[in-house]
């Protein structure tokens, strides 16, 4: 290789490596660890992204209802640690034997504090506090809810990749897990009780991408080494009101592809129980790193960098 060779490739290392290292540090990473954005449970980080569209064919209801959603979620960092989320929902619902229905449903907003990160041991844990606004939606026609619920939130993750190099196939595993509790702000809307509701998630993370490029060559190529096989449960069970112990929940096995700038993900929908919907449904998702796409603007954090 000629000297002017080497100096072309020592150039674009160097401007190259600190936009990577930037990006690193901000989404989803705790060491060589790469959480992806989860579809139904809560990511243990803070991040400048945006999910356009989530759209999800939801199991048909308990009154055999169909119901189609269309979602939008932007997540922006204000500082390294500190971030805020909003989404809207446009959904279409059609009861059996009666017309469709279109509009809004509720918006949702959170305020996060990423207050752990370990990146040796591939650890992070967020502390949020979500609100879901009532009166935001169709409330008569969609089931948008008329109050407003605060729930603080617990996020967690965790990478396997510290475990002994004599469990090679475990290392690329990850948890990801959330709790939170409801607190509605009133205690009954048109007659219906509004209980506190606890509400319990995790996912489970194979990470191929880990696999080949941090424990083993196992010879995968694009697109299969950037695919992340993936579990998500999330529940939420009743406290009081009428509906202590009553849970409901869904089962979510799938599959996400995490690339440079953008993630597609897609997920079967399992209900667990009668109480939360008949057959199943699916979800699909794409996702962008705004910190990738935009790192000198819309992806760098409003105060500091």
């Amino acid at each position: 290789m000629t000297h002017s060779a080497l100096a072309a490739r020592a150039l674009l290392a160097a401007a190259f490596l600190p936009a990577l290292s930037g990006a690193a540090a901000a989404h989803g990473f705790a060491g060589d660890r790469f959480f992806p954005a989860t579809i139904l449970t809560d990511d243990p980080f803070v991040a400048d992204e945006l999910s356009l569209p989530t759209f999800t064919r939801n199991p048909t209801g308990p009154d055999r209802a169909q119901q189609y959603d269309l979602d939008i979620d932007v997540a922006k960092r204000l500082t390294r640690d500190i971030g805020v989320s909003i989404g809207h929902t446009w959904s279409y619902l059609q009861p059996k034997g009666m017309p469709a229905v279109t509009g809004s449903g509720g918006l949702d907003a959170e305020l996060d504090w990423q207050f752990f990160r370990d990146g040796p041991h591939e650890a992070t844990a967020m502390l949020g506090l979500h609100a879901s606004f009532g009166h935001t939606g169709r409330v008569q026609a969609l089931g948008a809810s008329d109050v407003t619920t605060l729930s603080p939130v617990l996020d967690v993750g965790k990478g396997f990749g510290d475990l002994p190099e004599t469990l090679p196939w475990l290392r690329p595993f990850a948890v990801t897990g959330n709790l939170s509790l409801d607190f509605p702000t009133k205690a009954a809307s048109a007659g219906t009780p509004n209980p506190h509701v606890f509400n319990y998630g995790f996912a489970v993370e194979y990470s191929l991408e880990y696999l080949q490029h941090h424990v083993r060559d196992i010879g995968l190529r694009a697109p299969f080494d950037r695919m992340v096989p993936v579990v998500e449960m999330a529940f939420g069970t009743g406290l009081d009101r009428g509906q202590g112990g009553q849970t409901t929940g869904t089962i979510q096995p799938g599959l996400i592809w995490a690339g440079q700038y953008v993630q597609i993900g897609a997920e079967a929908i399992l209900p667990v129980n009668a109480a939360s919907g008949r057959g199943f449904g699916g979800v699909v998702q794409v996702h962008f790193y705004l910190d990738d796409l935009f790192p000198r603007s819309l992806g760098r954090p409003v105060f500091g960098d």
